[in-house]
């Protein structure tokens, strides 16, 4: 039995999300995220104006008269959300918990994709696995997706994308465009992201709550690393340690950017508190540009 709360907040992220696919997304998406070739439709007998490079010369022999094939552009997508549900994606200090910014990019770009046929899933991941739920098609398979990323309970704390995005290999037997939406606090992940975006057309997505970035006069703070558990205590009240604080985070998203460049992989990046249909309408317009 679902909570009525859980039912009312995914109603919401589906008026939300759906209001900005209609008014901007829609389009945008279908002319970025393309099919990936053509595939095989018919054989038909030759018509004068016929391009005679696609004759079927085996069908032709047979029958005595030309035979062309025709084939069509490949429209159909999977799209698949790895969504990252470790202990830190639980933290949020303004509008939403990183987690619930990541159920309404993963709304919106879900609707964005059965809009135009394609089929999506979900991965969800701790240091582990926690579920996978296949590419399907359809407003009722997008609603439990945005209620299992919105809801679910995970048994891991910490974060391991390497595992996520070797899971995401073994299940994939063709290309699939994938969203990997997380905070990005764990190892270096050059190597299963080089991998990762050579099969799969990879966009990593960075979410950041603006507390992560700068620290106010508080005085003392104590903080608790929300993966390990580790205490630290700070003086807020110094502007020495605010400063190193907020150049902590810029290196964060620095070492971020880096690894993504270097793999390879576009990088949207996300805070929490502002408006995030923006950056995607930016990376839209890079991958335009590149086409």
């Amino acid at each position: 039995m679902i909570p009525p709360e859980i039912l009312k907040q995914v109603r919401r992220i589906e008026i939300l999300t759906n209001r900005l696919v209609n008014d901007t997304m829609a389009g945008r998406y279908s002319s970025v995220f393309k099919g990936h070739g053509i595939e095989f439709e018919e054989v038909r007998e030759y018509q004068p104006g016929d391009d005679i490079r696609a004759i079927d010369w085996n069908v032709t022999a047979r029958t005595g008269r030309p035979f062309i094939k025709r084939f069509v552009e490949e429209r159909e997508l999977s799209v698949m959300f790895l969504v990252d549900l470790s202990r830190s994606m639980a933290f949020g200090s303004s509008r939403a918990l990183k987690q619930r910014a990541a159920t309404e990019l993963c709304s919106l770009l879900a609707f964005s994709a059965i809009k135009n046929l394609d089929k999506v899933g979900l991965l969800l991941f701790t240091d582990r696995v926690e579920r996978f739920i296949p590419p399907k098609k359809g407003r009722r398979h997008v609603l439990r997706l945005i209620r299992e990323v919105l809801s679910f309970s995970p048994s891991g704390d910490g974060t391991d994308i390497a595992d996520a995005l070797q899971y995401l290999g073994r299940i994939t037997h063709r290309k699939t465009v994938a969203f990997l939406l997380s905070d990005f606090f764990c190892d270096d992940l050059h190597t299963p992201l080089s991998i990762a975006g050579r099969r799969h057309d990879l966009i990593a997505v960075h979410l950041i709550d603006p507390r992560e970035t700068r620290l106010p006069p508080l005085g003392w703070v104590r903080f608790d690393d929300a993966e390990t558990g580790e205490p630290i205590t700070l003086d807020a009240s110094r502007s020495d340690i605010r400063d190193d604080y907020a150049q902590a985070s810029v290196d964060h998203q620095a070492r971020v950017a880096g690894m993504m460049r270097a793999a390879g992989v576009d990088l949207v990046t996300v805070y929490t508190d502002q408006p995030y249909l923006e950056p995607f309408l930016r990376l839209f317009a890079r991958r335009a540009a590149r086409r």
